[in-house]
Parts: structure tokens; C-alpha cells; sequence
């Protein structure tokens, strides 16, 4: 499935602004919610995102149609990455281990910003790599 680059763009920039925010107020529960919106992302694909759903109501209407789109698996993998690190800063967070949920918080808003300044993408970057260790051959294998 193909998607308009431009909606996970959007999607990180929130997330950016979810991270930074749990970071300043150390909240394990929003942590959570950005896990939930990760798993959903992930596991059902960026149609079931919900900042998928707001860019394609909000913002989507309002621009051009795209010039080239993307494979979704990329970044859905991405999402599956971003998922990892904010249930165990979750996990860090809600059991008491504060520097675990800011450390793995604060690599998920590197990453996060990453993509939502640069169009950067760590986790769609590692896909390839995940794929051929996985002894496929090419990214779309």
C-alpha cells in the first residue's frame, strides 16, 4: 500500500509535541496514549492512526495531491520501533524507574523530531536493513 509522505510527517511532528510534553511533566499515562497511537499505527496500518485520520480530515483537503508517494511498510515498522521505546519508557515511568521512561522517551522525540524537520526517518531506515538480516531479499520481499 502506498501513502502520502506528508501524513507521517504531520503524525511525527505530534508525536514530537506528545514526547516533549511527557518529558516535562514526566507523565507515564500520556506516555501510554502515544504507545496505544503507536500500536494502532503499527498493527492495523497508518489508516487506523489517529493522527493519520486528523491529517487526512484536517490538512489533507487543504494541499495538492502529492508528487510521489511511499510504501507503508516502512513506516509502519516505524511505528513498531516507536511502540518499543514508549512502552518501556512507559514501563520505566509507571513502575518508578523515572530514568528509563526519560531515556527511552527522550530517543522517541529524537527520532520523532528527526522526521518531522528532516523527513528523516530512523525506523524506515532500519527496515531494509531488519529485512535482509531477515535473509530477504530487498525491502518489499
Amino acid at each position: 500500500m502506498q501513502t502520502d509522505p506528508r501524513g507521517p510527517r504531520f503524525s511525527s511532528a505530534l508525536t514530537a509535541i506528545v514526547l516533549a510534553a511527557v518529558l516535562i511533566t514526566g507523565s507515564g499515562l500520556l506516555l501510554a496514549a502515544q504507545a496505544l497511537v503507536f500500536a494502532l499505527s503499527a498493527c492495523g496500518g497508518l489508516r487506523l492512526s489517529p493522527y493519520g485520520l486528523l491529517f487526512r480530515v484536517l490538512v489533507l483537503p487543504r494541499l495538492a495531491p502529492p508528487t510521489a508517494t511511499e510504501d507503508e511498510r516502512p513506516l509502519r515498522f516505524a511505528q513498531g520501533v516507536g511502540l518499543v521505546f514508549t512502552s518501556v519508557g512507559t514501563l520505566g515511568y509507571l513502575t518508578g524507574v523515572t530514568w528509563l521512561g526519560l531515556l527511552a522517551t527522550a530517543f522517541a522525540l529524537a527520532a520523532a523530531f528527526l522526521n518531522a524537520a528532516f523527513s528523516y526517518c530512523l525506523g524506515s531506515e532500519m527496515y531494509p536493513i531488519v529485512r535482509r538480516a531477515q535473509g530477504r531479499v530487498g525491502a518489499g520481499a
